[in-house]
């Protein structure tokens, strides 16, 4: 590796940079833009959009909770449906208008219904199962449909059935991670067949089916058991004394105990002290404690926490990188063996795990709940354990010495307090342990976040690798700029004794 100056370094140490990323195949990176293409032509062209509405929304709602996905995808059904022809609303006559308006929203929530009864259910079960509930759901509602008769152009059940159950299977392929030519392979086969039966519908070559849509409501009812059945299988941290042994109350620094009611497990401390465990998550966070930066970005990470992984992988691939080259490109900085408890403070959805040797002892933290029940779902598809906590990075609720290996990757350019956060990574880690710290450089900032409306313009200071904030004590401190200058890894290790 080549030897750089950059001008903030101290304490001595050394700055190098690593090679450039790995290429892709040129026909992954055109396959690529070709799928983003055709989505973007969804949004303009409505013929596009009624081939590609299915997937993207299979795809969507699953990125959301509940609740917010509905109406996002109900506020997009209007618009770029029945309201974006308001003009052959009768606005003459105001009761008529309304009547229009009103069955124009039922119409947009009975489409939009399938797509939640399937975010519902979907997420707890396993493998092609998962992809059940949406045509389920969807065939069930549009029996129900025909029956209110709301419109004339009701599709047939074997059009909604291809539909839907296409869509899933995308989607379902795209989460699973499968190979890019069987995900491609799918979507332009689904793209294919939603076009034929949209087609079909359009030209009414293909009538209405009567289905009975009580046995397929039935069919998504017995699958909604099973999901619900599965969501009650976790262990319970009254079975973990070890994890539970090393924490410690984040503003008192006083060990912890569980406390096991009938229905829920909650962490107390020897002075009182009660953090509430949800969905299996030991809670460390209080809202009145985010201020400054972290209750500024917080609402950020919230929003992208369901397709922060998506992104990840979209914008690799357009780029033409290699996904394994770039995570490695700093995650080889860490020498992890089987064995070894490791941390990641701002763990996100836990895309780094992927790249630690299987046996090590996982542990991540966040302040983001929408981060980590994105991080839960990834561990489980990728048959992973970890202990997940929501909490501040500038507090971890851990004992000292804790951990083998800690590190950080994202986040820390906007903390609070890096210093702060920097002092506790080195204070649970073990003596003789490794601790990374990597973030994007200020070239990135400047040419991506920048353009990001309100979060990242009018900063005080720019960015800048924390390397200063590294005690000088710390041994064999290292700064690497990686993927050509837009990301630094800070690297040391806490002293033996």
């Amino acid at each position: 590796m080549s030897v750089v100056k950059e001008s903030n370094i101290e304490n001595g140490s050394a700055v190098t940079t690593a090679p450039k990323l790995e290429p892709c195949s040129r026909s992954l990176q055109i396959a690529a833009w070709v799928a983003a293409l055709i989505v973007v032509a969804g949004w303009i062209t409505p013929v596009v959009g009624a081939c590609t509405s299915a997937i993207l929304g299979a795809w969507f709602v699953r990125t959301q909770k509940l609740l917010r996905g509905f109406l996002w995808m109900t506020l997009f059904a209007l618009i770029s449906g029945p309201l974006g022809g308001w003009r052959h609303f009768p606005l003459s006559d105001p009761i008529a208008a309304g009547r229009v308006l009103a069955l124009t929203v039922i119409v947009a929530v009975f489409g939009v219904l399938p797509y939640t009864l399937y975010r519902l259910v979907a997420p707890r079960l396993p493998g092609l199962i998962s992809t059940l509930p949406l045509p389920l759901a969807g065939i069930a509602i549009l029996a129900f449909t025909q029956q209110l008769q709301f419109g004339k152009s009701v599709p047939s059940a074997i059009a909604a059935l291809v539909s839907y159950w296409s869509a899933a299977v995308v989607a379902w392929m795209w989460r699973e991670e499968f190979p890019p030519l069987a995900t491609g392979t799918a979507f332009f086969t689904a793209l294919g067949l939603n076009f034929f039966f949209e087609l079909s519908t359009i030209a009414k070559t293909i009538p209405a089916i009567p289905v009975v849509g009580w046995a397929w409501a039935a069919g998504y009812l017995a699958l909604a058991g099973w999901a619900l059945a599965n969501s009650r299988k976790r262990q319970l941290w009254a079975q973990r004394p070890d994890a539970v042994a090393r924490l410690r109350s984040p503003y008192t620094g006083n060990s912890l105990k569980i406390f096991a009611g009938r229905r829920r497990e909650e962490l107390v401390s020897t002075s009182g002290e009660r953090f509430a465990i949800r969905h299996g998550i030991p809670v460390f966070l209080r809202q009145e404690d985010l201020t400054g930066n972290n209750a500024k970005y917080r609402p950020l990470y919230e929003t992208i926490g369901g397709f922060y992984d998506d992104t990840q992988r979209v914008y690799i691939a357009l780029k033409g990188m290699d996904r394994a080259s770039y995570f490695l490109s700093y995650m080889r900085l860490l020498d992890v063996k089987p064995g070894d408890k490791v941390l990641e403070t701002s763990v996100g959805t836990g895309l780094n795990f992927q790249y630690l040797p299987r046996g090590a002892d996982l542990a991540g933290l966040d302040m983001s709940p929408e981060m980590l029940a994105n991080c839960v779902e990834n561990l489980r598809r990728w048959k992973i354990a970890a202990d997940l906590y929501l909490g501040n990075a500038e507090h971890l609720p851990f004992a000292d010495s804790s951990f083998d290996v800690v590190f950080h990757v994202g986040g820390i350019n906007f903390f609070n307090d890096r210093a702060g956060a920097i002092r506790e990574m080195i204070r649970v880690c073990k003596p003789g342990g490794q601790l990374l710290i990597a973030d994007e450089t200020e070239k990135h900032v400047k040419e991506v976040y920048e353009k990001m409306p309100g979060f990242y313009r009018n900063r005080k200071a720019p960015v800048s690798a924390p390397i200063d904030l590294v005690p000088a004590e710390m041994e064999g401190t290292r700064l690497t700029l990686l993927k050509e200058g837009v990301f630094y890894a800070i690297t040391f290790r806490k002293p033996a004794s």
